[in-house]
């Protein structure tokens, strides 16, 4: 067959070839059933031949009248009926009773009593029952030979009923029609199955070749390895795929992977979340969630793709530059309100009053470096320093009295700290904006304290608020919590969960508790 007619004449998809494939299958069942089925009838039909012969053949030999006639002179008048009526009622060819030397006392053909018979009967002369397939004056036939015994147990004649294979081939013929019918209806059961299973198979593989199904498993299978998000497919039964950069994110276990497996923001069906964000112990996550078109059902077990972006370095460089932010803010305010002073201090030098001036322009400055100087000496980390400095800054804008305690010491050498620069900078940050956001208008205050003694790291930031309860502080640490609008929580309610991400990474505690205001501590243990 030519490559022109093979593909003219050969189905192109998968479930074409997958059934055309199956209709020869099938096919060759069925004739090759019919055909042993006919087979297997002939071989009956011959063994229930030559089991009927050979029970008439003895029945007659072992009968005590076959005997006595025999004896008596007068076979062929007393057993010529007896046969022929055994041969009409049993359908057979014929039954020929004979002597010792082989002359026919009855035969079928009465023209033929008297003659020799044609055929074997030495074995039952030696007197063995046996059956042979011989060709006699009717034809070819399955034959029976007995022995006919006297009361002495010699034997006195010989007994050989026969069936012609004629009729034996007329008889299976006749079953011809039955097996090939049965033959022509599993064939079309068969193949309406079948027809049913392309029609599954076409909509399943939507008319795919066997390449086009090849080359689209390897740029799947290229695309998910390649590609620097993660990707998980979810479905009824649990995880059905996923990718090497998922698996890195979210610390998943080689080889398969249960829902349980996953983070509890996962283990719920939720498609068209968007640019959701999640914090696990160690990363800042962002989640895509987008159903598979016709396959959702209406009880919420279809199945979904899942997108995860990392802005875990992201969301620190955001926390550092808000930082620079906060404190650019204070200097440009700072830098304004020392213009105004510097007006007033000339003006009242114009005016005379120079003694007034000096004391005007030194006390507050005073009050800054005093800060500034205790910060400095009890304090070794710069960016901590520079934190503390520029939210003060920012509270005394906002009319927000932030006090840093006296208690406030850490190492001289930022080396022998708990935490990194740029993990002291997030976690109090993030609890002075959120003391800052949640203190009581009415009178508005804050106040920091952080301390490293016996080993252990101590933040406690307290405010003039009303605090959180149990589970909301719960909710905030594992999710972001903001007291803000809805337009802004996107931006600043991971504060309390970034805190928390920092402490778990560092095996500490996060609490709070509603004293002398709401304060909210933050317990490191040294080495």
């Amino acid at each position: 067959m030519g490559p022109l007619l093979r593909g003219a004449a050969w189905p192109r998809s998968l479930a074409g070839q997958a059934i055309a494939l199956q209709v020869l299958v099938i096919a060759l069942i069925v004739v090759a059933g019919s055909a042993l089925a006919v087979v297997d009838a002939r071989r009956d039909g011959d063994a229930a031949a030559e089991q009927q012969v050979l029970g008439i053949a003895s029945a007659l030999a072992d009968s005590p009248s076959t005997a006595s006639a025999i004896e008596s002179g007068r076979a062929t008048e007393v057993l010529q009926p007896v046969t022929e009526a055994v041969r009409m009622h049993t359908d057979i060819a014929f039954i020929t009773i004979m002597a010792p030397d082989r002359t026919r006392f009855t035969h079928t053909d009465p023209d033929q009593i008297g003659g020799d018979y044609l055929g074997t009967i030495e074995p039952a002369l030696r007197g063995s029952t046996f059956t042979e397939v011989y060709t006699g004056t009717l034809g070819p036939s399955i034959r029976a030979v007995a022995p006919v015994r006297d009361s002495s147990g010699n034997i006195i004649g010989v007994v050989s009923a026969g069936i012609l294979q004629q009729s034996l081939a007329d008889r299976w013929r006749a079953q011809w029609p039955v097996i090939a019918a049965i033959g022509v209806a599993a064939l079309a059961v068969s193949l309406v199955g079948v027809w049913a299973i392309r029609r599954r198979l076409f909509r399943q593989t939507h008319g795919l070749r066997p390449d086009e199904l090849r080359v689209m498993y390897e740029h799947h299978d290229a695309i998910l390895h390649s590609v620097s998000e993660g990707l998980i497919v979810l479905d009824g039964s649990g995880v059905a795929l996923v990718n090497d950069e998922a698996r890195r994110l979210l610390a998943l276990p080689s080889g398969e992977v249960d829902r349980s497996d996953l983070p509890e923001f996962l283990r719920t069906y939720n498609p068209g979340a968007r640019d959701e964000i999640h914090v696990t112990d160690d990363r800042v996550l962002v989640v895509n969630r987008s159903p598979v078109h016709g396959s959702a059902g209406t009880n919420g077990d279809g199945s979904e793709v899942v997108t995860i972006r990392d802005r875990t370095e992201l969301q620190g460089a955001l926390g550092e530059l808000n930082s620079l932010k906060i404190l650019t803010d204070s200097l440009r305010s700072q830098a304004h309100e020392a213009a105004n002073k510097l007006h007033t201090i000339v003006t009242m030098v114009e005016m005379g009053r120079a003694e007034d001036a000096v004391e005007f322009a030194t006390a507050e400055l005073a009050l800054s470096q005093r800060l500034v100087d205790r910060l400095s000496s009890t304090v070794g980390e710069p960016a901590l320093v520079a934190l503390l400095l520029g939210k003060t800054a920012q509270a005394a804008e906002r009319g927000i009295e932030l006090t840093v305690t006296e208690d406030t010491r850490l190492p001289a050498n930022s080396d022998d700290l708990l935490l990194t620069g740029q993990e002291m900078v997030t976690v109090l940050g993030n609890l002075i904006d959120n003391a800052m956001e949640a203190c009581d208008r009415s009178d508005p205050w804050v106040e920091v304290t952080v301390t490293q003694d016996d080993g252990d790291l101590l933040i406690r930031v307290a405010d003039s608020g009303d605090g959180m309860d149990a589970r909301t502080f719960a909710k905030a640490m594992r999710r972001g919590y903001s007291t803000k609008s809805s337009g802004d929580a996107d931006q600043h309610g991971l504060g309390l969960a970034l805190v928390a991400q920092v402490v778990n990474r560092h095996h500490g505690r996060l609490t709070t508790d509603v004293t002398y205001g709401s304060v909210v501590t933050v317990t490191v243990p040294g080495p």
